[in-house]
């Protein structure tokens, strides 16, 4: 059974491990590593903003949720190739959903780069929204938004 919490200190070879798989597919791709590669695990884990996917034991993938004014930023969400499609990724998501729910912010926003075409076709089959396209130094950046309707402010509060 696939249960989610939230990452420890001890988990933090394992993050970066799942990450360097699950983004490694890309490298060709780019001309530089994607971010989540490069990303500082042991203090996002430290400021309580990674989750993991635990099955039997063995972490299976990762989500980083970063709160904002607004909405909740999905920054990295990371799944083991050989458990891609299984459903892991979907979990994510909705833990993701049930975060900004929970913080009461009206919508999940996220990046990805250009060239995870996977991801492109991906975020809309559950639900998300592009809304723009941009340069950041070396990467081209496709953002998603995804409105939770129990959470969208009422025509008096925007």
């Amino acid at each position: 059974m696939l249960n989610i919490r939230q990452a420890a200190s001890t988990d933090v070879a394992e993050l970066e491990a799942i990450v360097a798989d699950a983004f490694g597919v890309y490298l060709p791709r780019m001309n530089v590593k994607p971010v989540p590669m490069t990303a500082d695990y042991r203090a996002l884990v430290q400021a309580e903003q990674v989750w993991v996917a635990v099955e039997d034991g063995e972490i299976l993938g990762l989500i980083v949720l970063v709160p904002a004014v607004d909405h909740l930023y999905l920054d990295t969400i990371a799944v083991r190739r050989r458990a891609q499609g299984s459903g892991v990724g979907r979990r994510l998501l909705d833990l993701a959903e049930t975060e900004s729910t929970t913080r009461s912010l009206p919508a999940v926003v996220l990046c990805t780069n250009e060239v995870m075409t996977e991801n492109l076709a991906y975020y809309p089959r559950h639900g998300y929204t592009q809304t723009h396209v941009a340069q950041d130094g070396d990467y081209r950046r496709v953002y998603f938004r995804k409105l939770l309707p129990q959470n969208k402010p009422r025509a008096n509060e925007q």
